[in-house]
């Protein structure tokens, strides 16, 4: 049996990752969405997945499901951050 060779690296270092890529769909005109993906909140607010998940279960955080799809809505992103900050100290679903 002769021994399998390893495909050619690229130059690029970095690997073509899908969430390292820019979002698939842009929006020509600027608007922002109403809603997004779970890991797009999680990108948009830098909280961690696993705590995006718990605030989700306390009711911190609303969300919609289309199909398998859940998308949480932009307005209830906004309140969630606003009320952290109109309270000095106060941690996010603490």
């Amino acid at each position: 049996m002769s021994a399998r060779k390893c495909p050619a690296t690229t130059a690029d270092p970095q690997l073509n990752l899908p969430f390292a890529s820019a979002p698939k769909a842009s929006r020509s005109n600027g608007a922002e969405p109403l809603a997004v993906r779970i890991p797009d909140a999680v990108r948009m607010t830098g909280i961690g997945r696993s705590k995006l998940y718990e605030l989700i279960a306390s009711g911190d955080l609303d969300t919609i499901k289309v199909g398998r799809c859940t998308l949480v809505p932009m307005e209830s992103l906004r309140a969630l951050l606003g009320k952290a900050r109109m309270v000095p100290g106060r941690s996010i679903g603490g």
